[in-house]
């Protein structure tokens, strides 16, 4: 891969490290992690969306 197409750490934008993918640092992935944990990322869901059946009626 050239330098051009090289994965930018999506915290810092450094350079990927191959062991760590897609973070530069072991910093950079705890950082995505709190994220995560304390709710800065979201998976975005609506209200009004109907809940799925799972067949466990009794």
């Amino acid at each position: 891969m050239s330098r051009s197409q090289e994965k930018k750490c999506p915290i810092c934008g450094k350079p990927a490290d191959e062991k760590l993918k897609p973070f530069c640092s072991k910093r950079c992935a705890d950082v995505d992690l709190n994220r995560w944990l304390s709710g800065s990322y979201v998976i975005p869901a609506r209200d009004d969306e109907p809940i799925a059946d799972t067949g466990d009626d009794e």
